[in-house]
């Protein structure tokens, strides 16, 4: 009666093992195709990468920086020259 149980607990032991890893192949099926279907999904959107995004975020800061450097340079010539010619209005 013993070695019955025992290859009866045996066998169940084997069978929930090979579900186990069944289930996990079909997790990892299921994890495949839902990456496949956001991809898809995502490139249909038109959506910008986060690197194109972070390097015009970086040019756009440059180019911030480089406009108020200039601003400061026309400011201090028109305090040179003794007025504010170009404030209001364009003139060129």
């Amino acid at each position: 009666m013993t070695t019955g149980t025992n290859r009866i607990l045996d066998d169940f032991a084997k069978l929930m093992t090979d579900a186990a890893g069944a289930a996990q192949g079909v997790r990892r099926e299921v994890e495949t195709a839902f990456r496949g279907q956001a991809e898809r999904l995502l490139n249909s959107m038109d959506l910008v990468k986060r690197e194109e995004f972070d390097a015009v975020h970086e040019m756009a800061i440059k180019a911030r920086d480089e406009n108020d450097a200039l601003k400061a340079r026309i400011d201090a010539l028109e305090i040179r020259l003794g007025g504010t010619q170009t404030e209001g209005a364009d003139t060129i």
